[in-house]
């Protein structure tokens, strides 16, 4: 170890622990050991710092010529604010609304932003669409603002040399942007290094094909089903289930058929839906991405029988009853040739019908699931559909499943994944959840979540609540962080 190692581990063990390391430029020092560790560790610093050679390095290129220009000044001194702490939180919508405007970041404030992103992901994406051309070429100069080159990209990732000769980082950015513009030439530059990259980049590079995602992919993806990583076959799988017209979806329509069988009643008309879940699970089922043990507290077979749903194209299900989606929801569901309804069963039924329909975004089925009851206690379920909805539905079908949902921390995962503003029928509910006495008063976590997606408009709501109950920190921050809002989308339009 060297000596610079032998001080940090003494300092970290305490010199009770561990005695202070000698040191020939010290022979004596002082008698108490830890001011003797202090002394010869600021020794050795200055020898470290002393001993550096010089490098030489390459003329940094300059920035590119911007094309848009810089948000106002009262703008900038408010984003000036924001990444000092003042309501943090509409950071996020700061941006976006930059970005709506045409506008982008001052440079000087461009090193603070950069650090925020470093430390969350989710800002990444809208830091790349405000922070101009300057913002990426600063991000090419520091390693821990490396996440612009892949969200922002430039012209650097563009050049297909990148792909042989650029980082980690730049290569991701570079198939990236291949797959928005042409995912056939995405797919030949990858497959060309396939089989030489470690398992960790090639599920890492897989996830690429989220963009452009077409039956063209089938023969790739379906190669990658045998590959040696576990993560790159489980993201091989979930794509393909996007792919209705897939050989690997004809495969789940064949596992799914044999669950699920109509039956018609004494008139003739279908009476109910009789469900056999799987018996055995085979070495199809394991190369098609069914886990032998289920993920969810459910025995084998009802997670067998959830995730061939979940990956069978919904449209099988109106086509082999002859019925709408709501009508095919309504129908009670047995346990083989019983004919009293399982309440079990049915739930396994939805939710894999559920989670099929958020995976391959039909919207109708995804209707048809969030009026029922079973997707109202699956919550992360009841989010993934809502964000299959429509816009302009959205608000209304979650302000429904909010008022449907008893638990105060359910509800809140619910509202978290619908985007603002809400001004119709979720600002309606939000407001009246502030004011429900079940959960005390004004809940903090609510207050913060309101205080960020509520439309600025519905401010003069909440200052009336606010003066009805004066000194509750949580909801006076909320009329203020609105407030704030409202001005600072003025200062951006």
């Amino acid at each position: 170890m060297s000596a610079w190692g032998e001080h940090v581990t003494a300092a970290l063990l305490g010199t009770r622990q561990r005695p202070v390391p000698p040191l020939d430029e010290v022979p004596g020092g002082s008698a108490d050991p830890a001011a003797r560790l202090l002394d010869q560790a600021a020794l050795l610093t200055v020898r470290r710092r002393a001993g550096r050679r010089p490098v030489s390095a390459e003329p940094t290129a300059p920035a590119p010529a911007e094309t848009a220009p810089v948000v106002p000044d009262t703008a900038a001194d408010r984003l000036r604010r924001i990444l000092s702490g003042e309501h943090a939180r509409v950071l996020p919508e700061w941006l976006e609304a930059a970005a709506r405007s045409g506008r982008r970041v001052p440079p000087r404030l461009l090193p603070d932003l950069l650090h925020k992103g470093r430390a969350d992901r989710a800002l990444r994406p809208s830091i790349a669409r405000a922070a101009g051309r300057r913002g990426v070429w600063l991000a090419m100069q520091n390693l821990d603002w490396a996440y612009l080159v892949v969200a922002g990209g430039g012209e650097e990732v563009e050049d297909p040399g990148v792909w042989s000769t650029g980082t980690r980082a730049q290569r991701m950015a570079h198939l990236l942007r291949s797959r928005a513009t042409d995912p056939a030439a995405a797919r030949t530059t990858l497959s060309s290094t396939w089989g030489r990259e470690p398992a960790p980049e090639r599920a890492r590079f897989l996830t690429a094909f989220e963009r452009g995602l077409s039956l063209a992919d089938e023969e790739f993806l379906e190669a990658a089903l045998d590959d040696r990583g576990l993560e790159v076959r489980r993201i091989a799988a979930d794509l393909l289930a996007r792919l209705p017209g897939s050989a690997y979806a004809r495969r789940m329509t064949e596992r799914a058929l044999a669950c699920l069988h109509p039956v018609a009643g004494p008139a003739g008309g279908l009476e109910r839906i009789a469900v056999e879940p799987p018996e055995h699970h085979d070495e199809g089922m394991r190369r098609d991405g069914i886990p032998y043990h289920a993920i969810e507290r459910v025995g084998n077979r009802a997670g067998w029988l959830r995730e061939i749903l979940a990956r069978t194209p919904p449209s099988t299900w109106t086509a082999l009853f002859g019925l709408p989606p709501e009508r095919v929801a309504a129908l009670p569901v047995t346990t083989g040739a019983r004919s009293t309804p399982d309440e079990h069963v049915r739930r396994d039924v939805h939710l894999g019908w559920a989670r099929a329909a958020a995976r391959q975004r039909d919207a109708a089925w995804a209707q048809t699931l969030l009026a029922g009851d079973v997707v109202v206690g699956d919550v992360p379920v009841l989010a993934d559909l809502l964000d299959v909805l429509p816009v302009a539905e959205r608000e209304d079908r979650a302000a429904d499943a909010v008022r449907r949902i008893e638990d105060h921390a359910a509800r809140l995962t619910v509202l978290e994944r619908v985007p603002g503003p809400w001004a119709g029928a979720l600002s309606d509910v939000t407001i009246a959840a502030l004011a429900d006495p079940a959960l005390g008063r004004f809940p903090a976590d609510l207050c913060r979540l309101a205080g960020e997606r509520l439309a600025p408009a519905v401010a003069p709501r909440l200052d009336e609540l606010a003066r009805r109950h004066p000194g509750h920190r949580p909801l006076g921050e909320l009329a203020d962080v609105l407030r704030f809002r409202h001005d600072m989308l003025g200062e951006l339009r």
